[in-house]
């Protein structure tokens, strides 16, 4: 009463309650909805439990495509493995009563493909950074456009493109450097003589240059849009403390992508490991790896089984290659899934 005394006395108009008034309990009741709203409400909702139940089934059948494929290996495998006489892992023979003397062994694949694999990715890796910031940093807006574009056509080229320019065109021009590695370097295990001429190019040397030449759109693709998330304000923080555009690059861009980096590193890996017909045209020459050396010839998995096919009919010696298959898939499983976990991680600037 009081307040509206003063209200009429001032001239003021009287408070006007806007919204429902409380009952008698003191409660006040919710507001009403109408029909249209409750409607489109449960309309959303509906789309929502769709939407879930869509992205999990799509979840599913990853996990359990990857599961039905270990399962077969495992089932392939197990017969010819139980009746290897020899150790499968360190021998080089795959000796059975039905397949005596078969060259076959997971110790020289497993070389091979990891020695070219790591060899294609020290020579990769550098490149796709100088190229991813030189793009983000360096190159106009128009040229970086186009020359990102060039980069990933790459990944268009086949397969069997690369392997006929590597061993006619690569390794005729990369033998002087070879043998002058050779020559120089040769008391290193690494750059010794191997079980191929040197000359005639089919060596773990050609087929890591080839691979690297393979994975570097998809590291530089990655690394590429990594080092564009760099907050500006990091970068604007860097310049006004009158840092150089390197020192920007090297204070803020490269700490801030580098588990980015290590990861699109981890999939180039993961796709050199498993090239099957560049490696094959390329190192065909050599039955087997001899010495821990890049002028070293062999197969590596996926080149081994390709390059096997005809001897699909016989069971034992098809369980050994999907043995070898099974080791590949494991292989590549566990550097994709190393891949997801740096990527997943935090940044340690």
């Amino acid at each position: 009463m009081a307040a509206n005394n003063e209200a009429a006395q001032s001239g003021g108009p009287s408070p006007v309650a806007t919204g429902p008034r409380p009952g008698p309990d003191g409660k006040t009741p919710p507001m009403p909805q109408t029909t249209k709203g409750t409607k489109v409400e449960r309309a959303r909702q509906r789309g929502d439990v769709i939407f879930s139940r869509l992205a999990t089934s799509s979840g599913l059948t990853i996990v359990v495509a990857i599961g039905l494929i270990t399962v077969f290996l495992l089932i392939q495998a197990v017969p010819s493995l139980l009746a290897n006489h020899a150790n499968f892992f360190t021998s080089t023979e795959f000796s059975t009563s039905d397949a005596d003397n078969l060259r076959f062994g997971i110790r020289d694949l497993l070389v091979v493909t990891v020695l070219s694999s790591a060899f294609a990715l020290v020579i990769a890796v550098p490149l796709a950074i100088g190229i991813a910031v030189y793009l983000t940093h360096y190159a106009p807006a128009r040229l970086s456009r186009w020359f990102s574009g060039v980069v990933d056509l790459l990944a268009a080229v086949p397969s069997i493109v690369f392997g006929l320019w590597g061993i006619l065109v690569l390794a005729p021009a990369l033998t002087p450097f070879a043998t002058f590695l050779n020559d120089i370097l040769g008391w290193f295990p690494l750059f010794a003589t191997g079980n191929v001429s040197i000359a005639g190019g089919g060596t773990i040397f050609t087929a890591g240059i080839v691979l690297a030449v393979m994975i570097l759109p998809i590291i530089t693709a990655v690394t590429r849009e990594v080092f564009r998330q760099t907050p500006r304000g990091h970068i604007e923080a860097a310049q006004a403390l009158g840092a150089t555009r390197w020192e920007v690059v090297r204070m803020t861009v490269l700490p801030f992508g580098r588990s980015g980096t290590v990861a699109a590193s981890m999939l180039g890996l993961g796709r050199a490991l498993g090239e099957t017909v560049a490696v094959l045209i390329i190192l065909r020459s050599a039955a087997e790896a001899s010495h821990f050396s890049l002028f070293d010839g062999g197969y590596t998995f996926a080149s081994k089984i390709a390059s096997a096919a005809a001897e699909f009919s016989a069971p034992l010696p098809t369980g050994a290659y999907i043995a070898a298959g099974f080791v590949l898939f494991v292989l590549t499983f566990a550097v994709n899934a190393v891949a997801r976990k740096i990527a997943g991680g935090k940044v340690n600037a």
